[in-house]
C-alpha cells in the first residue's frame, strides 16, 4: 500500500485520512503525509479513536481517504462499505486489502463455521468470517463505488518483499453530491448527474 501512496501522493496529501485497524508502518505513512490523520479501532487504547466500521459515527461526508487493510473479512462487509461510502467526500477514496482468491468465482462464507478450527480450515484465520473470490469486485460496486486495482509487480515486488500479486483495491466515491439511493432490498442505485442518461 505505501507504494501506491507513493505514486499518488496528490491524493494522501492534504487528506482527510481515516485508518481503520492501524498497522504501524502504514500508521507513519499516513500521519506524516496527510492534512488530518485519525486512526481507528473497535478496540479501546488501539487507535486514536474507538469507531465500529459497521456503524461509523461520523457526518456524512466527512473524510477524504479511508484506509482498510486486512478489515473487511473481519465484518459485515456490506454495512462496512455502505459506511465508508456514506462518510467519503465527493470524489473520496478507500484503500482496500484483504485475502483474495482469484481463482474462485465467488467468495465463500458460511455462518454454520463458528468453531476456531473451521474458520481456519475454511478462511484461513480464527477470526475471518469469510474468504474472497472475484466476486468481491461486485460487492464493492454494489455498495457505490468505481474500482480500481493496484497490483504489486517486479521490480518493486523482490525490492520491498511484497507478496507477488498483492493487491490494493481503489474505491472511489462518485455521484451527485455524493448522494444515492438504497432501494429495500438494500441495492444501492448511484443517481446520474443532470444531463446524462
Amino acid at each position: 500500500m505505501a507504494l501506491w501512496v507513493d505514486a499518488n501522493a496528490d491524493v494522501v496529501n492534504e487528506a482527510r485520512v481515516l485508518h481503520f485497524a492501524p498497522e504501524p508502518f502504514l500508521e507513519a505513512v499516513f500521519r506524516s503525509r496527510s492534512k488530518r490523520y485519525r486512526s481507528a479501532d473497535l478496540d479501546p487504547g488501539a487507535a486514536d479513536t474507538v469507531l465500529n466500521i459497521e456503524n461509523i459515527d461520523l457526518p456524512d461526508q466527512s473524510v477524504d481517504l479511508v484506509v482498510c487493510s486486512h478489515v473487511l473479512e473481519h465484518v459485515n462487509d456490506v454495512k462496512a462499505l455502505r459506511e465508508i461510502y456514506r462518510i467519503l467526500d465527493r470524489g473520496g477514496r478507500a484503500l482496500l486489502m484483504f485475502p483474495i482468491v482469484e481463482g474462485w468465482e465467488h467468495t465463500y462464507e458460511n455462518p454454520a463455521h463458528t468453531s476456531p478450527q473451521d474458520r481456519i480450515t475454511y478462511f484461513g484465520q480464527v477470526d475471518h468470517v469469510r474468504m474472497y473470490g472475484r466476486d468481491v469486485r461486485d460487492r464493492i460496486t454494489g455498495a457505490g463505488f468505481k474500482l480500481s486495482e493496484y497490483t504489486a509487480e517486479e521490480p518493486n515486488v523482490a525490492r520491498y518483499g511484497l507478496l507477488r500479486g498483492e493487491k490494493v483495491f481503489v474505491a472511489t466515491k462518485d455521484g451527485v453530491n455524493g448522494q444515492v439511493e438504497v432501494s429495500a432490498g438494500g441495492q444501492v442505485k448511484v443517481p446520474t448527474p443532470c444531463g446524462d442518461s
